[in-house]
């Protein structure tokens, strides 16, 4: 009998094991289902205190938006032909000054480039002058090349047959425009 006992108080045992575990796991659930509640109720209270700010600022930008459609109409006064002249000369002379001043710095830096382009010019005409004409190259010589290439003679023959150079004998061509 007493071994029937035992089974029976390590039944009991087990089922008072069983049932504090499961109270406590419920316990866990009504905690976790708390806390959960509690942080949507959290995020659900933040959003709805952002949407009465934005609500309120709706208000006032309505508010701010009639009061000046009131006021614009109570102060529409017609502008003077003057006083439109006078707008549209104003705007007309702040969008033409930038460009008027690009202009002039361009104006500027052709002066200058007109001026050292001259400079060159002169230097590179005075080096010219103090280059010589080869002394074969006489007006005997310049009728023979000419006579010569009408005739058709090649370059390389006419300086070959005169004893001078081919671009001695193509500097008498282009002087006289022939070639």
């Amino acid at each position: 009998m007493t071994d029937i006992k035992m089974p029976n108080i390590t039944n009991m045992i087990n089922t008072e094991y069983v049932l504090v575990v499961m109270a406590g796991i419920i316990l866990y659930l009504l905690y976790y289902v708390f806390t959960s509640q509690s942080e949507f109720n959290k995020n659900i209270r933040s959003v709805a205190s952002v949407v009465e700010d934005l609500n309120r600022e709706i208000f006032y930008l309505k508010k701010e938006l009639t009061d000046a459609k009131t006021k614009i109409k109570s102060t529409n006064t017609r502008m003077s032909d003057e006083d439109i002249y006078a707008e549209v000369e104003r705007t007309v002379y702040d969008m033409v000054k930038p460009l008027s001043m690009g202009l002039k710095r361009m104006e500027d830096g052709l002066i200058s480039v007109e001026e050292k382009t001259d400079i060159r010019i002169s230097s590179l005409e005075s080096g010219v002058k103090q280059i010589s004409i080869p002394t074969s190259v006489h007006g005997n010589d310049d009728e023979k090349i000419i006579s010569l290439f009408k005739q058709g003679v090649g370059l390389e023959t006419i300086s070959k047959e005169l004893h001078i150079s081919k671009a001695e004998v193509e500097f008498v061509l282009k002087i006289n425009k022939i070639k």
